[in-house]
């Protein structure tokens, strides 16, 4: 219990440094953010899976990831979230109507159904993550969910305006850690049988 407790204070001091943020900041870090992508072995994939930004949150401006991706002509799936926790997966082309959810993030009304074993790259959204490659969400477990039915040569990037914290504590058996984390800062590699980085 004392451990849930750290991990939702946590969550809660991770939010507050994020909206402390001014937008020219946000604008400015996710920049920063997409130039440390484009310097890293991962554009010999197709199938990439990127998350619409809650721009409320002042989450990782995820547009100029987009632009890149489309850029190097690949192949771009986004989610779409249900009420039962669980999300579908949309290939992005010139037909997708983007409509926001209740959360205000922008997610296709329909289209190319994708399943999560034919995604290569997936860009996770996170508040925070540690020097082990463990992160924490919103706490909904939409995205665990998600990487727990990928196949098993997917790489899960987080992407964070925060530099990670040491340790995050009550890390339980359905978390999944990421392989490589992004910040404006740096990046910190933690699967070396994925990418060598």
């Amino acid at each position: 219990m004392e451990a849930e407790y750290q991990k939702n204070e946590l969550r809660n001091w991770a939010k507050g440094q994020r909206l402390s943020l001014s937008q020219q900041e946000v604008s400015d870090q996710s920049v920063a953010i997409a130039n440390r992508l484009l310097t890293l072995p991962i554009w010999n994939r197709q199938n990439y899976h990127l998350f619409m930004t809650i721009e409320s949150q002042k989450e990782v401006d995820t547009e100029p990831i987009l632009t890149l991706l489309q850029g190097k002509d690949k192949r771009v799936i986004l989610p779409r979230s249900h009420t039962d926790g669980t999300l579908s997966h949309y290939l992005l082309d010139e037909q997708t109507l983007l409509i926001k959810n209740r959360w205000g993030i922008p997610e296709p009304e329909s289209g190319i159904e994708v399943k999560p074993d034919q995604l290569d790259v997936v860009f996770v959204p996170l508040l925070v993550a540690d020097l082990s490659g463990n992160r924490i969400g919103y706490g909904k477990g939409y995205y665990d969910r998600f990487i727990s039915e990928l196949n098993p040569n997917a790489l899960t990037i987080g992407l964070s305006l925060l530099d990670p914290v040491t340790k995050i504590e009550a890390v339980e058996a359905h978390d999944r850690a990421l392989d490589l984390l992004v910040t404006p800062h740096g990046h910190y590699c933690f699967n070396s049988e994925k990418l060598a980085c």
